[in-house]
């Protein structure tokens, strides 16, 4: 399987095999963007999915992240009170 890697300018994606260095030289002069990702897939059309995959769990776990950074502190408060007045007694 070639291994795939994408290059992104605003809203448009285009894929490209690693061997395809020429096409990514070009794509980098018109300001495309290379991206981190890099896939193995059977084809352009597999390593899209994938890449969508790969970004649409990287929203989901960056919003987990989010939402536990904001449970935290309620949780330390919430303990901390209790802590207070069970110690109170």
């Amino acid at each position: 399987m070639p291994d795939y890697f994408f290059f992104n300018k605003g809203k448009q994606t285009v894929v490209l095999e690693r061997s395809d260095a020429d096409a990514a030289s070009r794509l980098t002069e018109q300001g495309y963007e290379k991206q981190f990702e890099e896939v193995s897939a059977t084809d352009e059309k597999h390593a899209l999915a994938r890449f969508a995959d790969i970004r649409r769990e990287k929203r989901i776990d960056h919003h987990n992240f989010l939402a536990g950074a904001g449970a935290m502190p309620l949780i330390g408060v919430l303990t901390a009170v209790a802590v207070f007045l069970f110690r109170k007694k």
